[in-house]
């Protein structure tokens, strides 16, 4: 899953399935092609892809990546999201990455993409 880093400290090199994240650098390559993710897409893959297969909370990204209190009916999180899945899939077309949880938030689970329910 990951190259070696210091305990509690974010690895180096994250992979997860066709996909190549690459904290210090601000990148995510798919196959070897740039997913070309701004600084903000990238903190918020980030604070998914950091909890692979659990189910992250907006708020819980909100704070991490905004660093504040999210507002009610702020939609931040869930625009950003649909702009990485939009990346992604350019980048990947036969995955699906981010999957929505309804009501509670999303989860980072690379799985093919037809056998993507949500």
């Amino acid at each position: 899953m990951a190259d070696a880093a210091a305990p509690g400290l974010t690895p180096l090199v994250l992979t997860a399935g066709p996909l190549e994240i690459r904290p210090a650098e601000f990148q995510v390559l798919a196959d070897g092609r740039r997913a070309n993710l701004t600084v903000r897409e990238f903190e918020v893959f980030l604070a998914l892809a950091e909890q692979r297969d659990c189910v992250v909370t907006r708020e819980e990204v909100y704070r991490r990546v905004w660093r504040g209190q999210m507002a009610h009916r702020d939609r931040s999180v869930d625009v950003f999201v649909r702009k990485l899945r939009h990346k992604l899939a350019e980048a990947a077309p036969e995955w699906a990455f981010i999957h929505t949880h309804f009501g509670i938030g999303y989860r980072f689970s690379p799985e093919p993409a037809a056998a993507d329910q949500s």
